[in-house]
């Protein structure tokens, strides 16, 4: 038999995906799964752009231009400006899904053996995506006792070499749901102007900033309009995930050309999926603020439901729908798996992601977990029913004698 390759061997297992095979199992036996361990919302697709894509009339399903449709890119011009961003559409690449997004920006920007420091805990399939073009990650570790807040300029300083060739943050944070304000992006932009790196922002959770803060765009930092990549998707925004369109936007324009040439090389962006997506940006800003509200709603049930739990570490995130915790106990895969093999609470159980697998680091988070708040609050109460009688009876569960919550 051929064997496969070396880099299909090393490809890193999703922490939100590796378990599903015991969720399948649990539910043949009957038991109810509560879904927090990935970023599915459970919010309805804006009704009316489904509606509006039902009467499309459709005869051919054509390729689209490799960098999307003219008219969505116009589209996106006015939703950006209501939000405080100033682009043209000739400085956004329409991608499949936020994730090509990040697989084309890692083989235009870097070669291989160049390094990007990211923050960790870090959305898990930045792993992926730097092994398959040859990127080395350099973690800079945050911790949840202060809800994952930035290291100083000082410690991302440290971290620069001659192989560094940028570094890479998502606002608000998945998988943390910390929020960098104006001040801790001006830092950067600090930093990346004397080391001339690129600074890249997944900005996918822009709409979903709580308790008053502002989001503020790495676009409009001034001066950087070479070193500034944004990366986008309406995945999470309009929930549907399933649409697979995002988006590049840069003012770094021998950038755009470099990333046109790898567009045009898988030829198009979804056709379907850039129809619908024109289509939610109609009305966007009534239905954006009705679901920001059910998120922070969520937050707080699960913010007060954790603060209650004893030897539980958690906070308050300030933007997205993820945080953190820290349980009382040695191994997050263990415990994750077991809740799904051996644990049930009245026919109930939950699914979580552990933590290590958002960590480059090796050995960290091995006690923490991602909590996807996504589900509505009648089920997310009952799923945090379940991992609060889970954390009582987990046969390995550690003695702690301190309970800390942060609120930013």
């Amino acid at each position: 038999m051929p064997s496969i390759s070396k880099r299909a061997e090393r490809v890193p297992l999703s922490p939100f995906r590796k378990l599903v095979p015991y969720a399948d199992e649990a539910k043949k036996k009957g038991k109810k799964v509560y879904h927090l361990n990935i970023g599915q919302p459970d919010i309805l697709t804006p009704p009316n752009a489904i509606k509006a894509f039902k009467e499309e009339s459709i005869k051919i399903i054509a390729y689209s231009p490799a960098v999307g449709n003219a008219s969505y890119r116009e589209k996106l011009t006015h939703y950006y400006e209501r939000n405080g961003i100033i682009v043209s559409p000739e400085e956004i690449i329409i991608t499949t899904g936020a994730s090509e997004g990040i697989q084309l920006l890692c083989f235009a920007c870097f070669d291989p053996g160049d390094e990007v420091i990211i923050p960790e805990p870090f959305y898990a399939n930045y792993n992926g995506f730097a092994q398959i073009a040859d990127v080395n990650i350099c973690p800079i570790t945050c911790s949840i006792e202060n809800g994952f807040a930035l290291p100083s300029i000082e410690d991302f300083e440290s971290l620069i070499n001659e192989k560094t060739k940028g570094i890479f943050i998502t606002n608000p944070s998945n998988p943390t749901g910390t929020f960098y304000p104006k001040e801790v992006l001006l830092e950067l932009a600090v930093l990346v102007k004397e080391y001339n790196l690129f600074l890249f922002i997944d900005e996918v959770y822009r709409e979903f900033c709580f308790d008053g803060q502002e989001f503020f765009s790495a676009l409009n930092l001034k001066g950087l309009e070479d070193h500034v990549v944004v990366v986008d998707s309406v995945s999470k925004r309009f929930s549907a995930c399933g649409v697979r369109v995002g988006a590049i936007l840069t003012r770094n324009h021998s950038l755009l050309e470099s990333i046109t040439r790898y567009a045009k090389l898988r030829l198009s962006p979804p056709a379907l999926g850039q129809m619908i997506s024109e289509a939610m940006l109609e009305n966007d800003e009534e239905y954006l603020e009705i679901v920001k509200e059910e998120y922070d709603q969520r937050r707080s049930i699960v913010y007060n439901r954790l603060s209650k739990m004893p030897g539980v570490i958690s906070y308050k995130p300030g933007g997205a729908f993820y945080c953190f915790a820290k349980f009382p106990i040695k191994s997050s895969d263990h415990f994750c798996q077991w809740l799904l093999e051996s644990f049930d609470h009245n026919g109930e159980t939950v699914m979580l992601s552990p933590g290590a697998g958002f960590y480059a680091s090796p050995g960290k988070g091995l006690d923490e977990v991602r909590i996807a708040f996504v589900l509505n609050v009648d089920k997310l109460e009952k799923a945090m029913d379940c991992l609060e009688e889970a954390l009582k009876v987990y046969p390995e569960r550690l003695v702690v004698k301190e309970e800390v919550f942060y609120k930013p």
